[in-house]
């Protein structure tokens, strides 16, 4: 009987994986891996709350496919070491793993694939993000094309999303496996349980019904102070659910809110701009695929050479969530207690610190890496490039998100400030997003003065504006 090894990395599910899929369609034993990787593991840029999500879905995978009578083979060490030893072990005749555009994954892939049988199975995407290209053979750089021709290709269909037998192989008892890690542990504080049975659950709860979020999510998907997106991006970043069954959700709602009699034009229009930020996902995994380089760079050669002032007492209390500016400083500490951030709280940090503290956005990206369930090397990368103007499809430069009106428009009742800086719980409406105006005699009523119980601006708006433009334009 034929051996193969399923390489487990960024698919921890059993639904509609591709790689899977291909394991068991040689017909015979097929054994679950998933290796520790040191490198990984002591990445500078690593986060222990996206590391003990990742082994919470580990844990939830073995005991689904217990369930179905395998189990999950878990080693730790240099994969190429530890999968030879594998398939000296198990006698496979191939590997199978989903393909992924991160540069450290493709050498890593390549030395592999030149000692071992390793078979490579799209699944990291909805469409492929190393065959979408110009009619020249050259990538896309800028989103609105490629999403034309993403949306060109035969799109994903319910028929395409796999299920897994009832029964899978079973694992020999004698091959041995490494206990899941139990530290660090996930804390209480992130609202994010691990596993596919909850990113199934929250993907059927954003996007089916007739009451789901997904269909105001066009106008609430920027309100700070409102559940209006999917939360959904740790799930996506290891797999827990698949990038096409999230396209076929999206597409689902929106044929749902199409009626020729009856169309729901603010219910489509939600559908298909949730559509239109998975297809973000999937550019971004093209960006990275075609240009490595953008980990290192700039992707806008013109604006590499900007003269950073990189204070480090200014990027501490950006880390901090100690600006002075409560949605930025809310926004912060969001992402420090939970692991996550609102998207648009995203844009609004990101601006800060490059725009308004001229900081180098590799530092700003490189503290998100650190912290973020949903960290990926792509869309973050993507994010923070797209914000500091020096990306592909990148804003202009000379766009700068004013904290204080940002945090008017999208936070307008000071729900989301609160939460998160409960120094400004007291403070009024009308001053929460600027409460160093407020009288002092209103700050004393709030319990909360400026310069004492909450610190003032570190950096005025006005100037700092003045200041990027001049260094952006300058150089």
């Amino acid at each position: 009987m034929t051996t193969a090894i399923w390489w487990v990395r960024r698919d921890l599910r059993l639904n509609d994986n591709d790689s899977l899929r291909a394991a068991l369609a040689q017909g015979g034993r097929v054994v679950p891996v998933f290796v520790l990787d040191p490198t990984l593991l002591a990445a500078p840029d690593i986060s222990a709350k996206r590391l003990a999500f990742l082994f919470g879905g580990l844990r939830a995978l073995d005991a689904n496919l217990r369930a179905r009578s395998s189990r999950l083979i878990v080693r730790r060490g240099e994969p190429a070491a530890e999968l030879a030893r594998l398939v000296a072990e198990t006698g496979a005749e191939a590997l199978y793993a989903e393909a992924d555009p991160w540069p450290y994954g493709r050498g890593r892939d390549a030395a592999i694939a030149a000692q071992m049988p390793l078979r490579l199975v799209p699944g990291l995407t909805a469409q492929p993000f190393d065959l979408i290209l110009k009619a020249d053979g050259k990538p896309y750089t800028v989103f609105t094309p490629f999403s034309r021709a993403w949306m060109a290709l035969p799109l994903p269909a319910p028929a395409q999303l796999w299920a897994p037998p009832e029964r899978l192989p079973v694992v020999s008892e004698g091959l041995q496996s490494q206990s899941i890690p139990d530290e660090p542990a996930l804390p209480p504080t992130v609202p994010f349980p691990p596993g596919e049975a909850e990113a199934l659950r929250r993907l059927r709860a954003f996007a089916a019904g007739a009451t789901a979020p997904i269909r105001g999510y066009a106008d609430d998907r920027n309100r700070m102070d409102l559940d209006g997106t999917s939360q959904l991006s740790p799930y996506l970043r290891f797999g827990m659910v698949s990038a096409r069954r999230a396209v076929v959700a999206a597409l689902h709602a929106t044929e749902v809110a199409f009626d020729a009699t009856a169309s729901d034009e603010p219910a489509r229009h939600g559908a298909e701009t949730w559509l239109n930020e998975l297809i973000w996902r999937e550019f971004y995994m093209m960006v990275l695929y075609h240009h490595p380089d953008v980990l290192e760079h700039a992707f806008q050669a013109n604006l590499r050479g900007i003269s950073w002032r990189n204070d480090e007492a200014e990027f501490a209390a950006w880390c901090t969530g100690r600006t002075g500016y409560p949605v930025v400083d809310a926004a912060m500490r969001q992402l420090v207690t939970t692991g996550w951030m609102h998207n648009r709280a995203r844009m609004i940090v990101a601006s800060f610190l490059v725009k308004d503290l001229l900081v180098d956005w590799r530092w700003g990206e490189r503290f998100f890496m650190q912290h973020l369930l949903d960290g990926d090397p792509a869309a973050n990368n993507g994010g923070w490039q797209w914000t500091s103007g020096m990306g592909t499809d990148a804003a202009p430069y000379f766009r700068v998100f004013n904290p204080s009106l940002q945090g008017a428009k999208f936070d307008p009742e000071g729900v989301y400030v609160r939460r998160f800086v409960p120094e400004l719980v007291n403070v009024p409406t009308k001053f929460i997003h600027e409460p160093w105006k407020s009288p002092l005699e209103v700050q004393r009523g709030s319990r909360c003065v400026i310069g004492q119980d909450y610190p003032l601006p570190i950096v005025d708006h006005a100037l700092a504006r003045e200041r990027v433009l001049a260094a952006y334009k300058g150089w």
